[in-house]
This record gives structure tokens, sequence and C-alpha cells, in this order.
């Protein structure tokens, strides 16, 4: 297969219906309802660089008994792109996701919310917001953390010892104005090194490189601004719903660390999936596996879900040869991983590989 080629399912389904959302600010936020009319919902928030587009293979994991909603986040895909510096903020991912919930979730109706990376960090500024919080059931935290972001980076080969030589390159490589440009055979060997799994298919690297060339330079430029001070661990302390974390082993963005961190600061920790050899781009590298959890904790907390479907079905064989469990189950710790003391070891489960 050449590396340009597409596979069908990393194609953008299309919606059943398209809305315009304006936040607190007026920002127009473009939103997309999948999946069936009347089913219980699951909203899906992007990370930093990407689209709805991103969340392609989920959605068709997830739309055949899910009503599924997903969101441009501000100055992405179709949303509109802040007119200045001052409107990319953590309060502003918060906001949109409050305005997308309001218009997509009816008063006294909860969704599960879902977050990648930066979108994982909006549910967590959002965390304590009362008018999120009445219409949340639980949350899936996927590759993500909450602070120290470029203290953490693994981007950079082990032979750059020095701590502040690792977080200066590391800040001047997220904060880079860069042009993208069109997708290349180099752009697509960096990109997938910096984000994805050394196993990750080409259909997979080319779908991530043409979501993430597709964000304007400086729209890249001013979230990695907003990144690199990133402190949503109050929000996170904040956040009272069932949540449960995901996280690739191999992830150089937001590696396990935070995973862990954040399954200690949660008030109720719905346990930890480690997905081996997985990068930063989880929901692309390991749809099933992504989309189960999200079944899975649709169908714990949310009224009115599917006590089992193929979603789940997928992830359970990926999980097999791990112990069963109904929230947070016992299982095998990754090998190599560093795991955080504090962190029941029973609210981790490892995918195989």
């Amino acid at each position: 297969m050449s590396a340009a080629v597409l596979p069908a399912e990393y194609e953008h389904p299309t919606p059943a219906e398209e809305l315009t959302v304006r936040s607190a600010d007026g920002i127009r936020l473009h939103v997309e309802v999948h999946g069936q009319p009347g089913a219980p919902t699951v909203v899906l928030a992007h990370g930093w660089t990407c689209s709805t587009a991103f969340w392609a293979p989920v959605i068709r994991e997830l739309s055949d008994r899910y009503r599924v909603v997903a969101y441009d986040q501000r100055g992405h895909g179709h949303s509109e792109v802040p007119p200045s510096r001052a409107r990319y903020s953590t309060r502003a991912l918060a906001e949109d996701l409050s305005a997308v919930l309001a218009r997509t979730v009816p008063a006294g109706e909860r969704a599960v919310l879902a977050g990648h990376s930066m979108g994982g960090m909006t549910i967590m500024a959002a965390g304590g917001r009362p008018e999120v919080a009445e219409r949340t059931a639980a949350a899936v935290l996927i590759s993500t953390g909450p602070s120290d972001l470029v203290a953490e980076l693994t981007v950079l080969p082990p032979g750059v010892r020095s701590p502040g030589l690792r977080r200066f390159l590391h800040r001047r490589l997220l904060r880079s104005r860069m042009p993208l440009g069109p997708v290349s055979p180099v752009s697509r060997v960096a990109l997938k090194y910096a984000t994805m799994g050394s196993g990750s298919p080409a259909g997979q690297v080319e779908a991530t490189a043409r979501i993430v060339h597709a964000c304007p330079t400086a729209v890249r430029a001013n979230w990695a601004a907003v990144l690199d001070r990133l402190d949503v661990r109050a929000g996170l302390a904040r956040l009272t719903v069932p949540t449960a974390v995901v996280v690739g082993t191999d992830d150089r963005l937001t590696p396990p660390v935070h995973a862990h961190r954040m399954i200690a600061g949660l008030k109720d920790p719905q346990g930890l999936l480690l997905l081996p050899g997985v990068g930063h781009m989880s929901p692309l590298e390991r749809p099933a596996e992504v989309a189960g959890e999200i079944h899975r904790m649709a169908a714990e907390h949310l009224v009115g879900a599917p006590a089992a479907g193929p979603a789940a079905a997928s992830a359970d064989a990926a999980l097999a040869g791990t112990a069963p469990a109904p929230a947070a189950a016992a299982a095998v710790a990754t090998a190599g991983s560093t795991v955080d003391p504090s962190v029941d070891p029973t609210d981790e489960r490892t995918a195989v590989a």
C-alpha cells in the first residue's frame, strides 16, 4: 500500500447533523452529530492540531449504539480561528465545552465525555463547572496530562541528558512557528516518531499527517503557548464524575507518568488502561480499545446505554489474558513502565499488543 493512500476506516464519516455553536466569547464552533438519534450521547473532544476527522475510526466503532457528538476545538477544523492570542486559554477550552454540551445534551440528560490530549485537558479545565457537571455522567481522559508537559516530553533522544537543555529544546520544538507544508515522506517519518508507536502502519501515519498538517501554523503555535504553561490540576481535583484514563506505553508527548498522576488525583478513578507499543495518537492507533473503554464507561454510568456492543467486544478481545472486572480490573503491569506507588495496581489493565 502506498503511504499516500488513506484506508477507508480513516475517512471521515458523513455526520447526520452539523451545527454551529457560539461559545461565551462569540467564537463559532463546528459541531457534528453522528450515530443514532435518541440514543445515549457520547461527546468527543480532540487534541492539539487535530479535528473531528481524528475521531473517524472511533466514531465508526460507537455510532451503531450511541449518538456521537464531535466538535472542532477553536481554530481547528471548521471552527472559527480566534482573532487574538488572548482568545487562546484553558478557560476558553472549558467555555467551548460548556457551550457544546448546552446545545447538544438536553437539560436533564447526561453524556459520557471523552477527550484526547488537549481534549482531555479541556475536560479537566472544566472540572468544577456546574453547567458541565450536570450534563456529564462519566469521563475518559485519553493520552493527556494536567501539567508539566514540557518537563515530561520524551521526544528528544536519551543522549540529550541535561534536564535544562532538554526543557529548552522541547519548548522550542513545541512552540515552533515553522509551517509544516504539504505532507511528504520526511514529514511522515518525523510525525510518526514524535506522535505514534513504531508499529503504526502507513495508513495510520497518513491519516495523522493529513489531519495535523491541516492545522494553521498560527493556531498551532498559539495553542502551544497555552500548553507550555498548562496547569489544570485544580480542575482535575474538582472533576467528581467517574473517570477512566487511557495511555499508550510509548507516548512521547504525554508519557504514562501523567496517567498515573491523574489516577492519583481523581476523586472517582475508574481504572487505567495501558496500550503497549502505542504512541500519543491512541484513538487512531487503537480505535477499538479506545472505543471499548468509552463504551465501558457509558454502559456502567450512562442511563440507557447498551450493556454490550461491538466496541466492548473488540476491547474484550484485545484484553484477552487479563483478569476481568467491572470497572477497575486487576491486570498485568506493563513491562518497563514507571508506576506511581500511590496508585492501586488493581486499577491497571494492559491491552494485549
